[in-house]
């Protein structure tokens, strides 16, 4: 999962980020409307954390602005706001969560996880290919009935994998959907991820390199 965090209150943001990170989900920041819209239009974000009052377009109009879109990502709206009027105002705008704050980092994570596993959101709460089961809400892998420990970032390049049912998937896009904006376009974070995630998958191999394209599961 990768989230865009719209939060003009940079300690509270970057608080968020960090979090989420050591939940395996990739996050970014955008500090007022403006700079949400164009990370919006060049990044594929699977859920947007967006506080209603910030500068430049606000909450309520960036998420008219998603709404309108196809494939627009989820929103969940994390503000002050916090009567019943303030949320059927955020509702009615697009938002298809609403968290007020102070909250628990704890409750954020699991209603992302929830909204990222909405049919409408492109992909199942399970997913299995070639005697692979990843359950994304439990963060759980199996191999053949075998429990498959692996780490965050293990466990998000094979998620992505898994949702691309087969097709190739490059190393650039691997970059950006398993891991954030800050990212060495010329790492081998990539090539090394997958190298140990084959071995905690186990023999034989169900990861294949397309040598100059990228990388796919087997059927």
């Amino acid at each position: 999962m990768r989230v865009l965090i719209v939060e003009d209150e940079l300690f509270l943001a970057e608080a968020i980020r960090d979090g989420l990170r050591l939940e395996a989900i990739a996050a970014d920041i955008a500090g007022d409307g403006d700079t949400a819209l164009e990370q919006l239009a060049v990044n594929a974000y699977d859920v947007v954390v967006l506080d209603r009052d910030i500068p430049g377009p606000n909450g309520d109009e960036i998420a008219r602005r998603l709404t309108a879109e196809a494939a627009a990502p989820r929103i969940l709206m994390l503000t002050a706001a916090d009567r019943l009027d303030d949320k059927e105002a955020g509702f009615a705008s697009g938002a298809d969560d609403y968290l007020t704050k102070p909250f628990a980092l704890r409750e954020l994570v699991l209603r992302l996880r929830a909204l990222g596993r909405r049919p409408a959101a492109g992909a199942p709460p399970t997913a299995e290919r070639a005697g692979v089961t990843l359950d994304r809400f439990r963060r759980e892998v199996f191999r053949d009935g075998r429990y498959v420990a692996l780490t965050r970032k293990q466990f998000a390049v094979l998620d992505v994998l898994m949702s691309a049912e087969g097709g190739v998937v490059s190393a650039e896009d691997l970059l950006e959907r398993a891991w954030d904006e800050n990212a060495d376009p010329f790492t081998n974070a990539v090539r090394i991820t997958i190298s140990t995630l084959r071995k905690r998958l186990g023999e034989p191999w169900v990861i294949e390199t397309v040598p100059g394209v990228g990388y796919r599961m087997l059927p």
